[in-house]
């Protein structure tokens, strides 16, 4: 009889802890960025644009600084970040060791020039500004290092293996030394890896790493149309081999042509995200038209934006509600 009203009890329990959602379980937090470098930090115009057609605010909002940029942009623009903040967005800052409107061969940007101290004043005022400002951001570092496009790449630029590494260690260094606790550090490679090192030969270490990142693009200029799962698959296996941290798909977008971008929308947020990728708990689209036929806008057709609309109307997709976040890291939510 006790045996019997036991096991009654432990199947109660079960079914109860079974029925109870764990914490969080399929938050994502959703964000964009509209990829304008020639506008001011503060210009919201395209988020807001985006966000009235996607019927939904956004948790963050991705911009770019440049180190070589000039006139004064290339420093930390507390006043951008109010703004966003006030939004009730999160920051995420990609934050590029190179200069606008140039390629990947940029002597002056060098890993090792980085290593060996050149830009240790700069990088200290960055950091000091940032402690000063004292909100939580996304700082994404030296993105897509796995490619051949950017200078600091370890395959152009008088560039040689192992320095990406180091870079990215000095730098990180300092914002410890200067006991910079706002940053959540994204380390973000691209799907596309024409580099033969494999990503863990690029990953400087947990200790040094919040969050983990990945960029690709459904682009059918030089290959066949493929799926968010096609494109993003393989590089989101080696992420969550070399570490447990994190994933956001910092850039992402489709075209229109060679497929159905609206039924290539819907896939990617309401099954693929959610089911193929666990560990993915934030998305920012790319909403920005290059040309007339690079156009990754989810305004680029009305069936796109309203699937896009229909897809994060889903509680799955968190907003702008982060007017008073405190934590860093930034946690996945």
């Amino acid at each position: 009889m006790f045996l019997i009203s036991f096991l009654k009890i432990s199947v109660v329990i079960l079914v109860l802890c079974c029925a109870i959602p764990a914490s969080g379980a399929g938050k994502i937090y959703l964000g964009v960025f509209d990829n304008d470098k020639e506008k001011s930090l503060s210009d919201l115009s395209g988020v807001k644009k985006f966000e009235q057609d996607a019927g939904k605010k956004v948790a963050i909002i991705h911009v770019f600084q440049a180190w070589g940029a000039l006139d004064g942009r290339n420093q930390f623009d507390s006043n951008a970040m109010d703004m966003i903040r006030k939004h009730g967005s999160i920051p995420l800052l990609t934050w590029a060791p190179r200069a606008l409107h140039k390629k990947e061969n940029q002597p002056e940007f060098a890993l090792r020039n980085i290593i060996d101290g050149k830009f240790d004043d700069y990088i200290t005022k960055y950091a000091l500004d940032i402690k000063a400002w004292d909100h939580p951001l996304f700082l994404r570092f030296a993105h897509e290092m796995n490619g051949t496009w950017y200078p600091w790449s370890e395959t152009v630029n008088g560039n040689h293996t192992g320095e990406y590494v180091q870079a990215w260690r000095h730098v990180h260094d300092i914002f410890s030394r200067e006991h910079v606790r706002n940053v959540t550090w994204v380390w973000c490679p691209s799907r596309k890896q024409t580099n033969p090192q494999k990503l863990h030969n690029l990953y400087p270490g947990d200790e040094y790493v919040d969050w983990l990142g990945m960029d690709g693009f459904n682009d059918t200029r030089k290959r066949p149309w493929q799926s968010l799962e096609a494109l993003f698959g393989d590089i989101y296996r080696e992420l969550t081999n070399i570490s447990a941290k994190p994933v956001m798909i910092a850039e992402f977008a489709s075209m229109e042509d060679g497929g159905n971008k609206a039924r290539w929308i819907r896939r990617a947020l309401n099954v693929t995200i959610p089911e193929r990728f666990p560990h993915v708990f934030a998305v920012v689209w790319l909403n920005h038209k290059f040309s007339p036929e690079l156009d990754w806008r989810i305004e680029s057709s009305t069936t796109a934006q309203q699937a896009f609309a229909e897809a994060v109307s889903s509680p799955s997709y968190i907003g702008n509600n982060f007017h008073s976040i405190s934590t860093s890291p930034v946690p996945a939510p």
